[in-house]
C-alpha cells in the first residue's frame, strides 16, 4: 500500500511539474523613448519614438 501511494505521489509531482510556463511583461519587453534615452545618455528621445523612425 505504501508503495502505491509512493508511484501517486511521484505521477502527481511530474504531471504538476511539467505544466510551469513562462510569461513576460504586458509590452514584450519594450521600453519607453525616455527610459531608453535616460540608458543611452541621448539629449533627446525623438530618436526612440516609434512615430520618428524612419528607415
Amino acid at each position: 500500500m505504501k508503495h502505491l501511494q509512493l508511484v501517486c505521489a511521484l505521477c502527481a509531482l511530474i504531471t504538476f511539474s511539467s505544466c510551469y510556463t513562462t510569461s513576460t511583461a504586458g509590452n514584450s519587453g519594450k521600453v519607453p523613448p525616455g527610459q531608453m534615452k535616460k540608458a543611452t545618455g541621448a539629449k533627446s528621445a525623438r530618436q526612440y519614438a516609434p512615430g520618428q523612425n524612419k528607415y
